[in-house]
């Protein structure tokens, strides 16, 4: 019952991110199938992907999000082990077929001044010329 209550798609943070970009003036597609890892957000017009990771989820490093349980520990280790392998194979699919792509870590957007600043830095590389974008708190 509790793992059915957790979405792959349209979360709340997600929702937040898409209404401020929307705000902003950028038009997106969202959860795209046809490109690697079904990317959150995408805006052809940038040829950017937008990922929005939760640091429980995808195993973000250093953060006091992402501990594993003790309880079930062996299954939760392979299960974050096989997204992150899985992450990192997509994201690379995505960039050798000219793809920008960014990733968006839960933690930096849980604040409302974080949030704001977080909305502030991917504008910023949404228009720029660079390939790679990774935002977090830690």
């Amino acid at each position: 019952r509790l793992m059915a209550k957790i979405h792959e798609k349209d979360t709340a943070i997600e929702l937040k991110v898409r209404s401020n970009l929307h705000r902003r003036g950028y038009r997106f597609r969202k959860n795209v199938v046809g490109l690697p890892g079904r990317p959150d957000i995408v805006l052809p017009k940038y040829r950017v992907a937008i990922f929005i990771h939760g640091c429980f989820w995808h195993g973000h490093p250093n953060c006091r999000k992402s501990r594993l349980p003790t309880t079930n520990y062996v299954f939760w280790e392979e299960k974050r082990r096989a997204n992150l392998e899985r992450d990192a194979r997509k994201i690379a699919e995505l960039v050798s077929s000219g793809w920008r792509v960014a990733v968006v870590w839960q933690c930096a957007l849980e604040k409302p001044a974080s949030f704001l600043h977080t909305i502030d830095i991917l504008e910023k590389w949404i228009t720029s010329e660079e390939k790679w974008c990774e935002i977090s708190n830690g």
